[in-house]
């Protein structure tokens, strides 16, 4: 079972930390795509978390299920309009099994990089892949690693210094987050990760059954260059 770290405060605060993948210049791209992809058929998100995307996707027509490791963060989505409409397993995304066969599967903002292990990235894929229809596709949003500074301070203010180490030889990262409410006393929360290249994950992707049908930059299709700080990757089943 993977180890969840968004249970408490972390539920609770997590649409405030990450309200910038909420604007509509952000998000808009993002349900556009995947109500393309899905085709009228029905979805599934793995990490559904607070239903950042898959509320507004619901609203859209496609029928939305779920699966999610935290149940606190499951409350925070079963607290807002819609959330009735999503059907939300809890468990592993690497293992937990739903009802159904599904037009598209998707795992957005770095997710693939909470499961810390390769084998457990590659069983997602093959959960990804079972869950799928013959012809569905699997879509994952994750960032490029890169091979420059071990530490990146991301954020500093008195409220929050953030700082990503990074260990190349691993593909391990850790998120060090350092929060106060006082600008004095900061407590410490660290979540690892595990970087992941997009040929890696094009060979997870074969292991499963699926192959390669697009890669973009971004949400809005742009290209996928050796400039690319990120990808949206799609795989279809054959």
């Amino acid at each position: 079972m993977q180890t969840n770290y968004f249970d408490g405060d972390v539920a609770v605060g997590y649409d405030a930390g990450v309200a910038a993948m909420f604007a509509p210049n952000v998000l808009g791209p993002t349900i556009d795509v995947l109500a393309e992809l899905a085709d009228g058929q029905a979805a599934l998100e793995l990490a559904i978390g607070t239903g950042r995307v898959a509320l507004p996707l619901s609203e859209r027509g496609v029928h939305l299920h779920g699966i999610e490791l935290s149940e606190a963060m499951v409350d925070q989505l079963r607290a807002k309009p819609g959330a009735e409409r999503i059907d939300v397993a809890i468990g592993d995304m690497a293992t937990t099994r739903v009802d159904g066969r599904f037009g598209l599967v998707f795992l957005v903002f770095n997710t693939i990089g909470n499961v810390t292990a390769q084998d457990g990235q590659v069983a997602v894929f093959e959960n990804a892949a079972a869950h799928l229809q013959p012809g569905g596709r699997f879509v994952v949003e994750v960032g490029v690693p890169h091979l420059h500074d071990r530490f990146d301070v991301f954020n500093h203010t008195d409220e929050h210094v953030g700082i990503d180490e990074y260990d190349a030889a691993t593909q391990r990262s850790w998120s060090h987050h350092y929060s106060s409410a006082d600008g004095e006393t900061y407590h410490r929360r660290s979540i690892p990760f595990r970087k992941v290249w997009p040929a890696e994950l094009d060979l997870m992707a074969r292991i499963a059954g699926m192959r390669l049908e697009n890669r973009w930059s971004d949400w809005d299709r742009t290209p996928f260059t050796n400039e690319s700080t990120k990808h949206v990757s799609v795989w279809r089943k054959a």
